[in-house]
């Protein structure tokens, strides 16, 4: 089971970083994230989503293979498998991007719609879904970073260590 986290930042820019962070965190195994999604609220209050995962990409890439092989099988039946391939290709293209974009992965968006109002103009916030972390060496890279816990389905004793790892000062550089 996945846990929603939910992190307030005072700039604008800090939910990107921590999101890159993550993104290297991920690479070294350290993290598995179903899904995250980067707000930011500007001066007027415009709320603006920034989803990790382009579902419209995935779904024209996927539309792509698929149809390009059905296309080519089908063109082979009327001695044509080049014309079908590529009539497959783009129709299955096509059909796939229109799903990816019309489909709902991960967290809720209107769930981080009305969420998002609430935080401050001028703010970003980082909605994260992880299937699995190794706590102590995640919290201890973002040690420091003067995030706040917005919303969470952690447990409480994991919530308090998560706050406290977001408003504790970072460790010296020894040399």
């Amino acid at each position: 089971m996945s846990d929603l986290i939910v992190i307030g930042f005072d700039s604008i820019d800090e939910a990107d970083k921590v999101l890159l962070k993550l993104d290297a965190l991920k690479k070294e195994y350290l993290v598995d994230l179903e899904d995250a999604v980067v707000v930011t609220r500007n001066a007027e209050g415009k709320v603006h989503l920034k989803q990790s995962i382009n579902l419209t990409g995935i779904g024209a890439s996927s539309g792509l293979l698929s149809g390009a092989l059905w296309g080519g099988l089908v063109g082979l039946l009327f001695l044509n498998p080049l014309a079908g391939f590529a009539i497959g290709g783009a129709v299955g293209a096509g059909v796939g991007a229109l799903s990816g974009s019309l489909a709902d992965y991960g967290i809720d968006d209107d769930f981080i719609k009305s969420l998002g109002q609430t935080i401050p103009n001028n703010s970003s916030a980082l909605f994260v879904l992880v299937r699995k972390v190794q706590p102590e060496k995640v919290l201890a890279e973002f040690s420091g970073l003067k995030g706040r816990v917005i919303k969470t389905s952690l447990s409480p004793e994991q919530e308090q260590k998560l706050q406290e790892a977001l408003s504790a000062a970072p460790a010296p550089i020894s040399g």
